[in-house]
């Protein structure tokens, strides 16, 4: 099984995350995220530091994606291993979809084609909304902020990621991310132990 996290950045993923590795143990799952290739690790974070050509960005990110699956991903569930993964394919449509539009006149249309046929659709998509004015004040004390740690991107990013979740509710479960973080961590575990045992 494939469970992904999403959501805009500030939103909790990574304390989440942290918390269901203490949380589910007894389920020995992997624990993995995107980006996380090696091979490309740098060459991401010298794009997004350019913030040059998003096309560039955006192609360098289905790589990983790509990698990410040989490598990890479907060898593991291969495996019958469950699988969590710290962002995934969607948070592709949401933040490139964004910075695509300066270049390309159907951005959505060009990441659906780019990953047809060879993605793997996750089982369970965990998506923390957060207020955007929220996120903003929990990253505002990062020293080194990336081009879309902005107000107005991360507005159209969590838009991007409402409208995934409506095309394919079944799949979605939203979370209320400005509860307390226990709370959370709470009815996250519980609905990804429910969903297992369907």
């Amino acid at each position: 099984m494939l469970i992904t996290l999403e959501g805009i950045d500030g939103s909790g993923k990574s304390t989440l995350c942290e918390g269901l590795k203490s949380r589910l143990t007894d389920l020995n799952p992997l624990f993995t995220r995107e980006p996380g290739s090696p091979h490309l690790g740098d060459a991401i974070r010298l794009a997004i530091a350019a913030n040059g050509d998003p096309l560039v960005e955006a192609t360098l990110f289905v790589a990983d994606h790509a990698v990410h699956l040989s490598d990890v991903v479907r060898p593991a569930l291969a495996e019958r291993c469950l699988v969590i993964s710290d962002r995934y394919s969607d948070s592709r449509f949401a933040y490139q979809e964004v910075s695509l539009a300066r270049v390309h006149p159907n951005p959505r249309g060009w990441l659906t084609a780019v990953h047809a046929g060879w993605s793997i659709r996750p089982d369970l998509t965990i998506l923390l909304v957060l207020p955007v004015a929220v996120a903003m004040s929990r990253l505002s004390s990062r020293t080194c902020r990336e081009h879309f740690e902005c107000l107005t991107f991360l507005e159209d990013v969590q838009k991007n990621f409402l409208a995934c979740a409506a095309e394919d509710p079944e799949r979605f479960l939203l979370v209320e991310a400005d509860r307390d973080a226990d709370t959370i961590l709470d009815f996250v575990e519980k609905s990804i132990r429910a969903r297992i045992l369907r």
